[in-house]
């Protein structure tokens, strides 16, 4: 991406510091990692820079309401070249991410203690307690500075790049469009090869596919899950054989310079859906169609998925599934949110209050029929435009017919 796009992500986020405050952002969350996890850098500061190098540190600032950037980078070292490849140089960090100030990582403490001398306040990426088990780099940097500079605050600044992440610019929404569109070839290789098989055989054709499609990376594990198994929601041996006449639910994503797609479908293993498997997947799939239509600005995911939550009670009231139609009969088949938001991480960090142009969300409806096998999720990305919603993973077939037909006329 072009480094306008990494520039005007850190203006979304200085605008919001307090005046005579610093923020570092570092590349690495917990222990240092090695060069088979390049892709795994801490998202934030990715957003931030577009810089994908372990060890480095961004430090942004506000002081007498001027702004700035200062990256610290490694310098060269030619034992490390041979094994890892060599760290990118100055000119090279300024021209992926627009930042002139570049330095190396040695002098970071001592630049970040002159900017504490006059400022009072330093943003670190505090991730909140609960949410990861792993020791957490900036918890520990935040007890050394406390020490050192016992007159600074420190403030976590993730609400503002969480902030920052919720809406995303016109090139952001360019690489999830391909990443989307990497999703779909490898979802057609699934297709053309179903047949009765292991779960993970089937996974096969997808992992080839995508890289074969420039894929940076994946989104987040797949999930294959074969009849019963698809009513667990985050089901991960996928290990079992799916046998004919079950359905197999995938939920899978290809990740692209970080950007991430996120896509569920359930086939039929055979070719072909029983009368009953297609009664309940068109619920779900009108289920979706409905959440779309619902999908604008002003309205919550949270609503999104009351909405939901009422047709359900409805239409599965109709089938005999439910007998009075109240939420605990519904929660019995139908236990998770319906929208998340998508970006550089899979489930994006982003605020939760009323969407605006320029979100993307998730919109996965689904089913879950322990006593018949059955578990079925239709998952597609949708952007939140200015007066609704834009499907970003059209070109996915979902209709019964369409998966049939294609089935059919492509099986290898």
């Amino acid at each position: 991406m072009d480094k306008s796009v990494f520039t005007e992500n850190r203006r979304r986020v200085l605008d919001q510091m307090e005046n005579n405050s610093v923020m570092a952002v570092f590349s690495r969350r917990g222990p240092d990692v090695t060069f088979q996890d390049k892709y795994e850098i801490n998202r934030n500061y990715y957003y931030l820079s577009g810089v994908v190098e372990y060890g480095n540190v961004l430090l942004l600032y506000k002081n007498d309401g001027k702004t700035g950037s200062t990256m610290f980078i490694k310098p060269y070292d030619e034992l490390k070249a041979k094994w890892v490849g060599a760290p990118k140089t100055q000119e090279e960090i300024t021209e992926i991410s627009g930042i002139e100030e570049v330095e190396y990582v040695e002098s970071f403490e001592s630049t970040l203690g002159k900017y504490l001398e006059k400022c009072c306040v330093l943003y670190l990426d505090l991730i909140p307690k609960g949410e990861e088990d792993i020791p957490d780099y900036c918890d520990v940097f935040s007890s050394k500075v406390k020490e050192m500079y016992p007159s600074v605050e420190v403030k976590s600044g993730r609400p503002m790049l969480q902030h920052a992440r919720t809406t995303k610019q016109p090139e952001e929404l360019d690489q999830m469009r391909k990443a989307i569109e990497i999703t779909n070839k490898g979802i057609e290789n699934i297709l053309r090869h179903m047949r009765p098989m292991y779960e993970y055989q089937l996974e096969s054709y997808f992992d080839q596919a995508i890289k074969y499609y420039g894929a940076t990376g994946y989104a987040f594990p797949t999930i294959a899950a074969s009849g019963a198994n698809a009513c667990c929601l985050h089901y991960s041996d996928n290990n079992s054989f799916a046998e004919d006449g079950d359905l197999i639910l995938f939920d899978l994503g290809a990740n692209y310079n970080c950007y991430c797609a996120d896509i569920s479908r359930t086939f039929p293993v055979n070719g072909k859906y029983t009368r009953r498997q297609k009664q309940l997947y068109d619920i779900v799939l009108n289920a979706q169609k409905m959440v779309f239509e619902k999908a604008r600005p002003g309205y919550t995911t949270k609503e999104l998925n009351g909405f939901l939550r009422e047709y359900y009670k409805a239409e599965l009231k109709k089938i005999g599934l439910i007998e009075e139609g109240t939420e605990e009969e519904v929660s019995k088949y139908y236990f998770h949110g319906v929208s998340h938001h998508i970006g550089v991480d899979v489930h994006d960090l982003a605020d939760y209050d009323a969407l605006k142009p320029g979100c993307v969300i998730s919109n996965e409806p689904g089913l879950y029929i322990a006593e018949e096998g059955i578990g079925i999720r239709i998952e597609d990305d949708v952007l939140i435009t200015e007066n609704g919603a834009e499907w970003l993973s059209p070109q996915i077939i979902k209709e019964t017919d369409d998966i049939e037909k294609f089935i059919k006329e492509n099986k290898i």
